[in-house]
């Protein structure tokens, strides 16, 4: 029932800014901790960031600092706004969700949301001068 589409990627400077959407449709989102991941090519899928249903946030190690992520329970929507893009953060940005209970650390969310049934196409990132 619940589907998620991203959007938001595109080509961009390094030292460049984007917004992701991962917007929700089917069921609300209020319950469900979301997962930010990426994959570049020839590399797994990596979780980057995730929010919980009672909305604390984490961000990877890699990517703290540049990486913010926060929901909009209104809108069904969670965004990933990434700060002073890199040429490593090129890949395909996907968002999963899962119905959670509580969780208190970036791995424990991200292993709840990666088990995610119906993952979409994702957004491309591409960070080139």
């Amino acid at each position: 029932q619940l589907q998620l589409v991203e959007s938001g990627g595109g080509l961009v400077q390094p030292g460049g800014s984007l917004t992701l959407s991962c917007a929700g449709s089917g069921a609300t989102l209020d319950g469900y901790a979301v997962g930010w991941f990426r994959q570049a090519p020839g590399k797994k899928r990596e979780g980057v960031s995730c929010v919980s249903n009672d909305g604390k946030t984490f961000v990877a190690n890699s990517v703290k600092g540049r990486f913010t992520i926060s929901r909009d329970n209104a809108k069904n929507t969670i965004y990933l706004k990434i700060d002073n893009l890199q040429p490593e953060d090129t890949g395909v940005y996907y968002c999963a969700a899962q119905d959670s209970r509580v969780v208190l650390s970036f791995r424990i969310c991200v292993a709840d949301v990666i088990e995610y049934p119906d993952w979409g196409q994702g957004t491309q990132v591409t960070v080139s001068s």
